[in-house]
């Protein structure tokens, strides 16, 4: 089965995901090898485009994605009815897809107000409100009669490094994307046209971002569990659960928490909350190597108090070469022939008097607290 029927049969399981688990073991490597095309450099190529489009359309029909009745068991398992996403995918599942007479009439809306957005360029004038405005609310209405279309695509890299959420944004964004530059006139349906785009964007995203190895189906459900139970145990306990808490908590080995944390690594946001009553974030447990302590406040405020009495021991000339060379006053270390030129002398002359200056300051050091910091 060459690629071309590869992304012909993809697109006919798109909406019977049912189907496709039915013959996972069939179809396991035909799904694999189209996975792996549409991730390669070239999956943007116009040629390679116009060929899934013109296969797409012939399997393309009618049949809604029910990504509630795929999703919303597992994810209620997991997270339970409040969950965001499974309040997310009972939001979308309420939202009818687009039949294609609908689809071309908001298309022409929508074309009609790129139209007059470059009319009132050219004139340099203000363009028409309400066609504006019209064309907007229908962009809305594809966007909104889609939003299944890229969860339907979207559940299909699940175990790839992304979290579904993060799959979901990017396909959104490769959605949005493909309203841009849809033209209703080539003939195309937009689901069919626009999985071309969300596939690209997930793609991308799993490229930048992710993991290059594929988890086998088996330990998908896994790691999600396994992730979903990280975060109670963070949420709980204040810190990073380790992988025997985790096994203890999931019934498995220590091993295999290892072997799956390794291939699926999770990305925590610093807004998290953790702590027993949530009354603290994540953020608020990593520690910022660069924040200084009112110790170290002091300290600084008084190492510059006593170094700027003992240059006053030092001539005017010898301050201000100090001064810029060890950048004591802008922060900026200068170097001796920017500093000659600044004085008027040689590179050489500058040197010598920075000699003689660090001189003074070490004899002054050590009879003075200087020599604290010093040591």
């Amino acid at each position: 089965m060459d690629i071309k029927e590869d992304i012909t049969m993809a697109i006919f399981y798109r909406d019977k995901p049912e189907a496709l688990f039915e013959h996972d073991s069939q179809f396991s490597d035909e799904l694999q090898t189209v996975d792996e095309a549409l991730l390669a450099d070239d999956i943007a190529e116009e040629s390679a485009e116009l060929e899934f489009l013109e296969d797409a359309e012939e399997a393309e029909d009618d049949e809604e994605p029910d990504v509630e009745r795929d999703l919303l068991p597992s994810l209620m398992a997991e997270h339970g009815v409040e969950d965001s996403m499974t309040m997310y995918l009972h939001e979308i599942g309420r939202i009818p897809l687009l039949r294609a007479e609908e689809e071309r009439r908001l298309a022409h809306i929508i074309e009609r107000g790129k139209q007059e957005q470059e009319r009132a360029r050219l004139l340099h004038i203000q363009p028409d409100q309400h066609i504006i405005e019209q064309a907007q609310q229908a962009k809305g209405h594809f966007i909104e009669a889609n939003l299944r279309l890229v969860v339907s695509v979207a559940k299909k890299y699940m175990g790839r490094g992304l979290s579904l959420q993060d799959l979901i944004q990017e396909g959104n964004t490769g959605l949005m994307s493909a309203l841009e530059k849809f033209d209703v006139n080539k003939g195309y349906r937009f689901s069919t046209f626009a999985t071309w785009s969300i596939r690209q964007a997930i793609g991308r995203a799993i490229a930048n971002h992710a993991r290059t190895i594929r988890l086998p189906v088996h330990l998908v459900e896994f790691a999600n569990r396994m992730h979903k139970v990280q975060q109670q145990l963070l949420q709980a306990l204040g810190h990073e659960p380790s992988p025997e808490e985790i096994a203890e908590r999931l019934q498995t080995s220590p091993e295999k928490v290892r072997e799956v944390l390794k291939v699926s690594p999770q990305t925590l946001s610093l807004e998290m909350p953790v702590g027993e009553d949530n009354d603290h974030s994540l953020g608020d447990l990593v520690e910022d190597d660069g924040l200084q302590t009112p110790v170290d406040i002091v300290s600084r405020d008084l190492l510059k108090k006593q170094i700027d009495e003992v240059l006053q021991y030092l001539t005017e000339r010898e301050r201000l070469i100090i001064s810029m060379r060890y950048g004591l006053s802008d922060g900026r270390s200068h170097t001796l022939e920017e500093i000659g030129k600044e004085l008027h002398v040689s590179r050489e002359r500058a040197r010598q008097i920075e000699t003689k200056a660090i001189h003074k300051l070490r004899y002054l050091g050590q009879r003075t607290s200087l020599q604290d910091y010093l040591n």
